[in-house]
């Protein structure tokens, strides 16, 4: 791996809605060192689920370039970057974004399984007994709590042991006992698997674990609050 997880250059991202553009991101410059942990950080409507969702190929930019785990991913179609992102990211959302008709360990054997990875199984179990949930593994989303349905999520990101795990707000939804114990999570398997953790987050408790924060105002990186105002 390189010594740089992710680079940005000059990212720009619009949206049309009813004939009018909207622009979300202007000209953003952002360079992740491997192994470390970043926060993206800023107010509702600043631009940082569509940064992360940029940075990770899920979406795709109007201008500028991605380079992501040192390859330039910009100029690939879907074909190319659908299997690129599944060996190289691992994505937690929100939302959770689990599979409903697939069980806690089917939904985290998914991406390995998309990779012929004869472990597949395996690796799953594994994860879940390491989020202490290897007794849920045949129940449904439908049947397990919000903390439960984010473990699974963080454990089905794991599985193809990413070189970048991206989380966009994956505390949001959580009360904050759960919270905290997602949060402590991603820290711990960060540290173990070595994986550099890019998160997207408006909680400054977060932002205070972390190695670097990224503020976002406007659509463009600014100083943060405490810089501002100094």
């Amino acid at each position: 791996m390189t010594d740089q997880a992710l680079e940005a250059v000059q990212l720009t991202k619009s949206y049309t809605i009813d004939s009018r553009r909207i622009p979300v991101l202007d000209r953003v410059d952002l360079i992740v060192p491997a192994g470390t942990f970043v926060v993206i950080e800023g107010k509702s409507g600043s631009g940082k689920s569509t940064l992360l969702s940029l940075l990770s190929g899920l979406d795709r930019p109007d201008s500028g370039r991605i380079i992501l785990a040192g390859t330039d991913i910009t100029t690939f179609s879907e074909d190319q970057l659908a299997p690129f992102r599944n060996r190289t990211i691992g994505y937690v959302f929100q939302s959770f974004h689990l599979v409903p008709s697939l069980t806690a360990l089917e939904n985290i054997m998914f991406p390995a399984e998309l990779c012929r990875d004869p472990m597949a199984r395996a690796k799953a179990l594994e994860l879940l007994t390491r989020v202490d949930l290897a007794g849920r593994s045949t129940n449904f989303p439908h049947q397990l709590s919000g903390g439960e349905k984010q473990r699974v999520a963080i454990c089905r990101a794991l599985v193809n042991s990413p070189q970048i795990l991206f989380a966009d707000e994956p505390t949001g939804n959580l009360d904050s006992g759960n919270g905290d114990i997602i949060l402590q999570l991603l820290l711990e398997l960060r540290r173990e698997r070595g994986a550099t953790l890019v998160l997207a987050t408006h909680s400054r408790e977060i932002s205070d674990r972390a190695d670097q924060v990224v503020w976002l105002a406007d659509g463009r990186i600014a100083p943060g609050p405490e810089e501002a105002g100094s």
